[in-house]
């Protein structure tokens, strides 16, 4: 692949990646507001889960399985067939969409008990836990509908090569939840005789209806409206639904897990304390190792997908196996060195963030436990969601749907024998979600490997190794340093702060130079993608004057 066009991809992973940056930071103000507002204790447990249960539908129906079948099908219908045929099948889509997940929201509703029971039977053990984990259930549910229609936006963008816009819905999701919540909360909810955290979870919706009013008028400017459309017999629709029935099963699998997870962590109570925080816990570290997920993996993912789906739809395999690989590459390069980060500093970084209120020290160190156990999957996490979306460009949705099942052994036996153990407690739960994830992206490479014939294997291997090297010797810099510091300074949050604000830089000076001294490829082809841009603008700036 010509090299300019490896750098289109990094230029748009580059946008995405931005667009989440600022997705994150309003999540993660969303999470200090939770931690400091509720803690980590019955309310927000509650409020967890039921968030939880319609995420696990989302990720069912509407970003996993519906995304996955429906942008490589949507670009091969815009490459191929025109502008006009593919938005028919947007709107035939988006008909089918509400009709089918608004029915799945009514369902949700009414079985919202059997769903808590299913999901966090140790929730009946605390008094009025269970049926306020049903009241925030019930509220939250109509929030899959709104995000499976944003899902399909996004979609739609991204394959327009429209990527900034749909990236920043998710920051117009927390800005909105977070301002209508607190509204509802703590404003209206007092007169209206619900509660604080029962606010908190109307504002979830409302923000889900936000985040999709904010894509509408990009749609509008690319000429795509919608109309009702029925025709269950069309082609196009038809091969979604053929590409998502595996895929249901695949993120069916990967829901089971967390199902799994969850009512392993709603029966563990800490034996130091006794304290009934596990589920928030392992909530708040993975709420925190979504920010470099988000960052690196979702960005290059969603930067990857059109352009291989394109590739494939146009039987360039030569041209799909060179995007994949050095999108792997990125992945690599960028969540490597965050998992080492994530393991070193989580403790001062989830001190400095969330501690505070109702959030004490103990629950700092307990998540930072978490944290350093999710963080050993994240290079695999990440690189998966580069790979699976590749299996349904080739329209075979088969394939990660026989890995994911096949990780719900790996997840129950780890997380069965960690928890029987009780070595680790809630611990034992991440490194299980660890273990899947990095069982998942050996399986799915693996296969894809054989399939195409090489994913130019031999040359992301030497750049793992070399990036390998850089992490070792970041880690080294971030511990020498921050030990040192933390000596010096103690732990209060100011200490936290100067201690990241240093370390941080140094570690990361230390990863970079060591890359360039090794010749990473991909370092060079970030820096080129990232600086032409730059150049250019100035060039055309000069022109003009």
């Amino acid at each position: 692949m010509a090299p300019a066009q490896q750098d289109n991809v990094v230029r748009s992973a580059g946008i995405v990646s931005a667009s989440v940056l600022a997705s994150r930071v309003s999540g993660l103000v969303r999470e200090i507001l939770m931690a400091r507002l509720f803690g980590a204790g019955q309310a927000y447990d509650a409020f967890l889960l039921g968030f939880r249960i319609p995420n696990l539908t989302r990720d069912l129906f509407a970003e996993g399985a519906l995304s996955s079948a429906f942008v490589p099908t949507f670009t091969q219908y815009l490459s191929t067939r025109g502008r006009e045929q593919a938005a028919l099948l947007a709107n035939l889509v988006a008909t089918a969409v509400m009709l089918l997940v608004g029915g799945l929201c009514v369902l949700g509703i009414v079985f919202s008990p059997a769903l808590v029971q299913l999901l966090a039977p140790g929730f009946r053990n605390v008094p009025g836990k269970f049926e306020l984990a049903v009241t925030m259930t019930r509220v939250m549910f109509p929030f899959l509908l709104l995000v499976a229609l944003a899902a399909q936006a996004m979609g739609v963008l991204n394959a327009c090569n429209r990527f900034g816009v749909p990236a920043m819905s998710s920051t117009f999701f927390n800005v909105g939840s977070i301002a209508f919540g607190l509204t509802l909360g703590f404003l209206v909810g007092p007169r209206l005789g619900f509660s604080p955290i029962e606010g908190m979870a109307y504002g979830i919706v409302l923000g889900g209806a936000l985040q999709l009013l904010w894509q509408l008028p990009s749609l509008h400017s690319l000429g795509f409206r919608f109309r009702p459309l029925w025709d269950w017999a069309h082609p196009g629709l038809r091969q979604i639904g053929r590409l998502m029935g595996p895929a249901i099963l695949g993120n069916a699998a990967v829901q089971v897990n967390v199902m799994v997870s969850t009512n392993f962590a709603s029966t563990i109570h800490d034996p130091v304390t006794g304290a009934d925080g596990p589920v928030s816990w392992l909530s708040y570290a993975f709420r925190f190792m979504q920010l470099p997920l988000g960052l690196f993996g979702v960005a290059i993912a969603s930067a990857t997908l059109p352009a291989i789906s394109r590739s494939a739809s146009l039987g360039r395999i030569d041209e799909f196996r060179a995007t994949l690989s050095r999108s792997l590459g990125m992945v690599f390069l960028l969540t490597l060195p965050s998992s080492i980060g994530l393991i070193v500093l989580g403790r001062p970084m989830i001190g400095a963030i969330y501690e505070g209120g109702r959030f004490q020290p103990y629950d700092t160190q307990q998540t930072a436990l978490a944290l350093s156990c999710y963080a050993i999957g994240l290079g695999g996490y990440s690189a998966l969601k580069v790979l699976t979306p590749a299996f349904y460009a080739l329209n075979d949705s088969r394939t990660p749907m026989l890995v994911s099942l096949a990780s719900i052994l790996i997840n129950y036996s780890v997380a069965l024998a960690m928890v029987r153990t009780g070595t680790l407690g809630h611990a034992g739960l991440a490194i299980a979600t660890s273990a899947v994830a990095v069982f998942g992206f050996v399986a799915q490479f693996w296969i894809l490997r054989n399939r195409i014939g090489g994913i130019h294997g031999r040359a992301l291997l030497r750049s793992v190794l070399q990036i390998s090297g850089a992490c070792a010797a970041m880690g080294g810099v971030v511990v020498l340093t921050s030990g040192t510091l933390q000596g010096w300074l103690g732990v209060g949050r100011a200490a936290r702060l100067i201690d990241l604000a240093l370390s941080i830089p140094a570690g990361a000076a230390a990863f970079y130079a060591v890359c360039r001294l090794l010749k990473v490829a991909e370092l060079e082809m970030a820096g080129r993608a990232l600086v032409t841009p730059v150049l250019g603008w100035v060039t055309r700036r000069r022109a003009r004057i």
